[in-house]
């Protein structure tokens, strides 16, 4: 049963038995002897045993356990002995402080560059992750807020929230993609020291410079031919996890902008005067805030895309922090008010359209069975004829109120036994309740006018934009007495519908009105069939063709065909195949 001792390292306590905890003594103290003498020794063993101990965090699985001698071991492995990491003062030469060498971001931990910030380090951060001059970064930034009019601040925001700051020296070491050991620890502690007495020196040289410069202290080791194979299937998995981290990034990002961009756009509709903000009032017949929707549907979909842009980045950056479990409960909560919102709001928008009722005006023309009445549609500014059932838009109205204009009128023709044409104009409108919609539909305003005998049909029907759209429908049932002759003209050829006597084959026709039906008076119904290919003839007695190689004949008295070697007969008798000799 072996003694446990319990020590304070950088800060953090844990529990070692004895043999682990004089293996670990004896190595700090060597490492204590090997800077004595060195400037800013203090730091760099402080910063050694910060490094010390986040390596045993990163072993232990619980609080309570114990850490042994393997779990040294390993630590000491990373670090490196004193004697191996003799640094001398020559290699800190004259370069540029900031190191644009391009090295593997597989290395590499993504954190905030606090010492070469304008701001907050991100972009000098990235730059090292990228292995680019902070410069380029900055100006990436500078191009993507002016081309996301702004909106890309909130992204940098988050970055600058989500992605941690190096403070210790490890993390800083860690920035560069160097391995945390003893030899950078000290380089980084010196470089510090130096740059407050004004001497810039370079100290980001990669390990394997410094281990050419002495010599091979550094033991190489060799690895098979299954470790290399495995290494590489690694390197090709982190690669494409990276790849994948990226798309997710800029898809969210994308969706987040667009979002920000919906939700401004909404805040400050009466500044920007955006276009096609009134079609979206027009809708909202449940008379819900615009900028809550709004509101409501940013949340709802937002949420989730952070937390996927959340996972992007967890996936891009290792050592990502996290926003906390009062931040995500906090996040959940608003996702769940605005998915019970969006509910509510769907709700009551369908309830506005849950019964319709109709309401009809009578008008009575002075038309009878002697007369000759003719049907056209009123051509306006506002629907052409060549425009179809259903359209609409919102304009002014001549009072410079804004309407409601939408085209879905339709026409039904109807006989009656009455001596006068009559005009039944049906509104139809939707509401929440049985007096709403008949309400809204007295709302409905459409126009006719009657003069020579020519009944002269809008188009379209108007209403208040503030009654909004509600499936506004005007069906015109004309009432006419038999015998009275009609012409339709070709504007209302798409506006009849069931069950209507005349339909859209009779425009432009003089029809006489029947018991329930029309008698067309010019219509042409001889079989005519225009055929332009020579040899080819189809008429009322069928279809004949004749070819150089024979001739094909489809009558009253079966099929016909016919070449140099073959006759064949086809009609109610059977098949008749004969065969020509030659």
């Amino acid at each position: 049963m072996n003694k446990t001792v319990n020590i304070n390292l950088a800060g953090i306590f844990f529990h070692i038995d004895e043999d682990a905890y004089l293996k670990l003594q004896g190595y700090l103290t060597a490492i204590k002897n090997s800077f004595a003498n060195t400037e800013g020794s203090a730091e760099i063993i402080a910063d050694i045993e910060t490094r010390i101990s986040e390596l045993f965090n990163e072993r232990l699985k619980n609080e309570r356990q114990v850490i042994g001698l393997k779990e040294v071991e390993e630590v000491i492995a990373i670090m490196g002995q004193p004697e191996d990491y003799l640094v001398d003062d020559d290699i800190f030469e004259d370069e540029p402080r900031f190191n644009s060498s391009k090295k593997s971001t597989l290395n590499k931990k993504l954190f905030r560059d606090i010492d070469n910030s304008y701001i907050s380090g991100v972009s000098s951060g990235f730059a090292h992750y990228l292995g680019i001059d902070p410069i380029w970064m900055r100006l990436l930034w500078v191009l993507l807020v002016m081309m996301s009019f702004g909106t890309f601040v909130v992204i940098y925001i988050l970055f600058w929230i989500l992605i941690p700051a190096a403070k210790t020296t490890a993390e800083k070491i860690m920035m560069t993609g160097e391995p945390v050991n003893i030899n950078n620890i000290e380089k980084q502690i010196k470089d510090s020291f130096e740059t407050v007495s004004g001497v810039a020196k370079n100290v980001s040289k990669s390990v394997s410079d410094t281990a050419k410069k002495h010599g091979g202290a550094v033991k190489k080791t060799s690895k098979n031919f299954f470790d290399t194979i495995a290494d590489f299937i690694m390197v090709v998995v982190r690669i494409f996890s990276k790849f994948i981290g990226i798309i997710i990034i800029v898809f969210s990002a994308v969706i987040l902008i667009s979002l920000i961009l919906g939700l401004f756009s909404v805040g400050f509709k009466n500044i920007l005067n955006i276009p096609g903000l009134d079609y979206v009032y027009a809708f909202n017949a449940g008379n819900t805030p615009i900028w809550l929707a709004s509101l409501l549907v940013f949340f709802t979909v937002g949420i989730p895309v952070f937390f996927l842009f959340y996972l992007g980045l967890k996936i891009f950056v290792n050592n990502l922090k996290s926003i906390g479990k009062i931040a995500k409960l906090t996040l959940l909560g608003l996702w769940l008010c605005a998915i019970v919102g969006i509910v509510i709001v769907s709700v009551r928008e369908v309830s506005e359209h849950s019964i319709s009722e109709s309401v009809i005006d009578k008008h009575v023309l002075n038309v009878t069975s002697k007369d000759t009445l003719r049907i056209d549609i009123r051509n306006n500014d506002l629907y052409r004829n060549h425009d179809y059932n259903g359209g609409f838009k919102i304009a002014n109205h001549h009072d410079d109120l804004k309407g409601l204009y939408v085209r879905n009128v339709r026409i039904v023709i109807k006989s009656t036994k009455d001596s006068l044409v009559t005009v039944n104009v049906e509104k139809t409108a939707d509401g929440s309740s049985y007096q709403k919609a008949i309400n809204y539909a007295n709302n409905i305003k459409y126009d006719f006018d009657f003069k020579h005998q020519k009944l002269m049909l809008d188009s379209y029907l108007y209403t208040d934009v503030e009654n909004k759209f509600r499936n506004q429908k005007v069906t015109v049932f004309v009432y006419i007495p038999e015998g009275v002759i009609v012409n339709c003209s070709e504007s209302t050829r798409f506006y009849y519908t069931y069950p209507s006597i005349i339909e859209n084959k009779q425009t432009n026709h003089y029809v006489k009105i029947i018991k329930d039906d029309v008698l067309c008076l010019d219509c042409d119904d001889d079989f005519k069939v225009e055929v332009k290919t020579p040899k080819v003839k189809i008429d009322e007695d069928g279809v004949e063709i004749n070819g150089d190689e024979g001739s094909l004949k489809i009558d009253k008295n079966g099929i016909r065909a016919e070449s140099k070697e073959v006759k064949v007969r086809i009609n109610s008798d059977g098949i008749d195949i004969q065969s020509k000799e030659n």
